[in-house]
């Protein structure tokens, strides 16, 4: 299963990643927290200190993950290419 999709760059996004060391990811509709965490820590080799889902009208599930204060969100978004 591949959980985690792709991110999601709109200016809330943007907003949560300046003022919440958070990004947004599309993941897959069956995906657990835990598993949405492990999938980020390993994919990008950072922290992560917390995993929100919601699930969206058009049967979509975004992650809204919360990175330890050692790794800003804005790296992780560089590595990306979302910045």
């Amino acid at each position: 299963m591949n959980i985690i999709k792709y991110p999601l760059s709109t200016e809330k996004s943007i907003r949560l990643m300046e003022s919440q060391n958070q990004l947004i990811f599309i993941v897959d509709q069956q995906a657990t927290k835990p598993q949405i965490k492990q999938a980020i820590e390993e994919a990008f080799n950072v922290k992560v200190d917390d995993v929100r889902t919601l699930n969206t009208h058009d049967n979509k599930k975004r992650a809204y993950i919360t990175f330890n204060k050692e790794t800003p969100a804005i790296d992780v978004a560089t590595k990306l290419g979302l910045m």
